[in-house]
């Protein structure tokens, strides 16, 4: 078989992926006679013919499929090699410790640190999930970097004397319902509504905080406290009850759970905060700015 280009290669991916030479030219920047031409080039290499055309577009041969599933192997280690190369300049390094509180661990947490490591392949980043009270007590004794923590009217003052703080995210409260639920598809819906509904909330260690009933009902229902999140929402996914989440996790709730915001002006919500101790180095500058970048992304 004649020699295939990393060009050709990266149209025939393309090709597949689209199913249209044009698809193909505006993806990559490419003229459609120069993605035409590649794709010739590329069956001509092969000799067999990849793509068949129709009214519709083109659809790839066997040999077409069978070549761009080898491509995106191709294409993803030299695009490998274009990162590790860039590592080599980039000053960060060592390894950073980021704790989380559980619910920031199921989006935000993961996404900064895959940035981080994306953008920094010699610095390292360790995510662990804490509750807010031990996040600052390893964070004071060394043992974490960064603590992303909860703060809002609804928790405690934690003591963050000698700690430098810095905003993530406005920590928007949702309430996370069955798709049958009568509520689903309101969006707002007054928090008068919520009065009467069964509530699935959290349960931990004394004093850490939990995603409980809507803060400011005054008698909410209460019919089931688990630790996990994800009986909690196995709960309410089956019509058990309703729960409150944060914001952040809307990307990650499992099947058969929707969310509706909540108008409710009593609630302020609560934010997201990364707190780290003052004399950080540029590692934990580095997770820092990635979390709120995530947090943008985000919101």
């Amino acid at each position: 078989m004649a020699e295939l280009t990393v060009t050709a290669l990266r149209v025939v991916h393309a090709v597949v992926g689209t199913g249209s030479f044009t698809a193909t030219a505006d993806l990559l920047g490419y003229t459609q006679s120069a993605v035409s031409r590649q794709v010739a080039a590329a069956e001509s290499a092969a000799g067999v013919p990849l793509f068949v055309r129709g009214a519709r577009g083109v659809a790839p041969t066997p040999a077409g499929t069978l070549v761009a599933r080898r491509a995106a192997v191709v294409l993803a280690e030299l695009d490998a090699v274009g990162k590790d190369l860039a590592g080599l300049d980039d000053v960060l390094g060592g390894r950073v410790v980021l704790g989380a509180f559980p619910t920031a661990t199921w989006v935000l947490a993961p996404r900064a640190v895959a940035v981080v490591r994306d953008r920094h392949p010699g610095l390292t980043v360790d995510l662990h999930e804490a509750s807010t009270p031990t996040q600052l007590r390893q964070l004071r004794a060394g043992r974490i970097d960064v603590a992303v923590i909860g703060m809002g009217a609804d928790l405690p003052a934690y003591d963050l004397d000698g700690l430098r703080r810095d905003h993530v995210a406005d920590g928007r409260s949702l309430v996370a319902v069955s798709q049958n639920h009568r509520l689903a598809g309101r969006d707002p819906v007054p928090v008068a509504e919520l009065a009467g509904e069964e509530w699935v909330v959290g349960k931990g260690l004394r004093g850490d905080p939990q995603f409980g009933a809507w803060p400011t009902l005054p008698a909410p229902k209460v019919v089931g406290a688990v630790r996990e999140w994800n009986a909690r929402l196995g709960l309410v996914a089956a019509g058990l009850g309703i729960t409150t989440v944060p914001e952040l996790v809307v990307p990650a709730l499992p099947a058969g759970v929707v969310t509706v915001r909540v108008d409710d002006p009593a609630w302020l919500g609560r934010a997201a905060v990364a707190v780290t101790r003052p004399d950080r180095p540029a590692g934990v500058d580095a997770v820092v700015g990635a979390l709120r970048e995530v947090a943008r992304e985000l919101g």
